[in-house]
C-alpha cells in the first residue's frame, strides 16, 4: 500500500512517499481502506519531534495522523461491530500510534463509528480528533450546561469551530476569540459574542465567564484564568495550567486542568448522531492529496488555518 513515512524528525522535506505491506488486523481490529485523512496540529508537532515520535519510531515506519474515514476491509475473529463494506470514521489509537497517512489502517473497533450516511468521507475525517477534542473536554470535563457562558479561544481553528457549535448545542452562550479576518465566520457559527483579539486584549472586551477551553496556553491560560466566575471551569488542551497558577486557581475557587484527548468510538457515535442532524458541521479551509502532504503541514503550521485541513486518498 501507499504511505506517508517521516524519515527522520524535521522539515517536511523528510516526506517520503512509499509502498509498504498492508497491515493486518489483530482479533479485535479492522482494518480500514482510508478515504479521507484529517491533519492536525499534533502531526506537525510529532513531526518536529514531538512526544508521541518516539512511540511512533518504536513500531517501525514512522507513519503519522490518527483522523481516518473509510470503508471496512476486513475484521479480526473477535470484532463484532463492523464487516466488511461499512463506511467508518474516528479519531484511532491516539495517543499512541495511529498511523493515518496511509492507504490502509488498523483500528480497534472501538475507536470507531459508523460515517453518516449524509456526509462524505472528507467531513467525517474532519470531524474525528478536533471534534472529539472539544466533545469530551466540553461535555465530559466542564459539564457545560444551558445557560453558562463559554469562552472558546482560538474559536475559528479546528477544534474551536466545533467546540462552538457543541457549546451552543448545550445551550450556552458563547463568546470566541479570533483575529479580525474571521469574525464574520465566527459570527456564522453562531458565537454570541465574537471577540477580535488584534483589536484590544481579550479580557478588557468581556465580562466574566463559566468555562474556559484554552488551545493556546502561555500567558493566555493565567489571562483566562482571571475572567473565570468563581466555581469556574477552565479545560486546556496544550497544558496550559502550570503549577505556578496554583495559587491563583485556589484563590478564585476554580477548577483548572489540563486535558488530552482520547479516542472513543462512543463518543464518535455522539457526533455521528449531531453530524447526522446538522447540528455540528465540518469546515474545511483546504483539501490535499497525500502526495501534497508537505503542502498541508505547511498549512497547518502557519497558525492561520481556518477550520480543518483533510488529505483525500479516494
Amino acid at each position: 500500500m501507499k504511505a506517508v513515512i517521516l524519515k527522520e524528525a524535521g522539515s517536511t522535506d523528510n516526506f517520503s512517499i512509499e509502498d509498504i505491506a498492508t497491515p493486518v488486523p489483530q482479533p479485535q481490529e479492522v482494518l480500514v481502506k482510508v478515504h479521507a485523512a484529517a491533519v492536525n496540529p499534533v502531526d506537525m508537532k510529532t513531526r518536529k519531534g514531538g512526544a508521541f515520535l518516539a512511540k511512533l519510531q518504536e513500531s517501525g515506519s514512522v507513519i503519522l495522523g490518527w483522523d481516518i474515514s473509510g470503508v471496512v476491509e476486513s475484521v479480526g475473529a473477535q470484532v463484532s461491530l463492523f464487516k466488511p463494506g461499512d463506511e467508518v470514521f474516528g479519531m484511532v489509537n491516539f495517543p499512541g500510534i495511529g498511523k493515518a497517512y496511509a492507504a490502509y489502517v488498523t483500528a480497534p473497533e472501538g475507536h470507531l463509528a459508523r460515517k453518516p450516511s449524509n456526509i462524505n468521507h472528507e467531513d467525517a475525517a474532519a470531524a474525528t480528533l478536533a471534534a472529539l477534542t472539544a466533545w469530551q473536554a466540553l461535555v465530559h470535563e466542564a459539564k457545560v450546561t444551558a445557560g453558562q457562558k463559554v469562552l472558546i479561544h482560538a474559536a475559528a481553528g479546528g477544534v474551536g469551530h466545533f467546540a462552538i457549535q457543541i457549546a451552543k448545542h448545550l445551550g450556552a452562550k458563547v463568546v470566541g476569540t479570533a483575529s479580525s479576518s474571521n469574525i464574520e465566520f465566527l459570527k456564522a457559527l453562531g458565537v454570541d459574542f465574537p471577540i477580535d483579539y488584534t483589536a484590544a486584549p481579550f479580557e478588557t472586551q468581556m465580562d466574566q465567564v463559566d468555562v474556559v477551553l484554552d488551545p493556546l496556553g502561555d500567558e493566555v491560560t493565567e489571562r483566562s484564568l482571571q475572567l473565570l466566575r468563581p466555581g469556574g471551569v477552565l479545560i486546556s488542551i496544550v497544558g496550559g495550567v502550570k503549577e505556578h497558577l496554583n495559587a491563583l486557581i485556589a484563590e478564585k475557587n476554580i477548577q483548572a486542568k489540563n486535558y488530552l484527548v482520547h479516542s472513543s468510538g462512543t463518543d464518535m457515535q455522539e457526533l455521528a448522531a449531531l453530524l447526522e442532524r446538522g447540528i455540528i458541521k465540518p469546515h474545511i479551509s483546504h483539501r490535499y492529496t497525500l502526495e501534497e502532504v508537505a503542502e498541508a503541514h505547511r498549512q497547518i503550521e502557519s497558525g492561520r488555518t481556518k477550520g480543518k485541513i483533510v488529505l483525500t486518498l479516494v
